[in-house]
């Protein structure tokens, strides 16, 4: 039987969090610390960022599903559910919480008053669901696309 490889998978996941990793868990606090930088400009900095951060996503879920598919290796295999559970917290984000945050954000940046709301504390702890779930799928995937050799 022909050895499976996972390489292109494998990359796809380290390269994914490392992107979450610097604008989610880095970039998106530090940018309010810069001197000069206003609420406004940094929500307007903030936007641009997280609308391409999230077209990269999908494009790495898109890398380890043709990945996956091209090698006729079953989703639900080696940790697949854990990939499924990250693709499904990037889809909620790219549906409800992006499109949320995002109104929250022009109407600051228009001098409007917004009510509190919890969103971004659910953005993190998305984020933080979504970074554990590829860590540990690439940590699996690494052991089986090793295993093989």
């Amino acid at each position: 039987m022909k050895d499976k490889n996972y390489a292109w998978a494998i990359a796809a996941v380290f390269i994914w969090i490392g992107f979450v990793g610097a604008i989610s868990f880095m970039e998106a606090w530090l940018k309010f610390r810069a001197p000069g930088i206003t609420v406004a400009l940094g929500l307007g900095i903030g936007r641009l960022v997280f609308q391409v951060l999230n077209k990269i996503e999908m494009v790495l879920a898109v890398v380890v599903i043709v990945n996956f598919l091209w090698q006729k290796i079953p989703l639900h295999r080696k940790g697949g559910v854990l990939f499924l559970v990250a693709l499904g917290v990037l889809v909620l984000q790219t549906v409800w919480l992006l499109p949320a945050l995002d109104e929250r954000a022009v109407m600051m940046m228009e001098g409007q008053e917004v009510p509190d709301s919890k969103l971004h504390f659910v953005y993190v702890a998305l984020e933080l669901i979504k970074t554990v779930c590829l860590f540990v799928f690439g940590a699996k995937l690494l052991k089986a696309n090793n295993a093989g050799r």
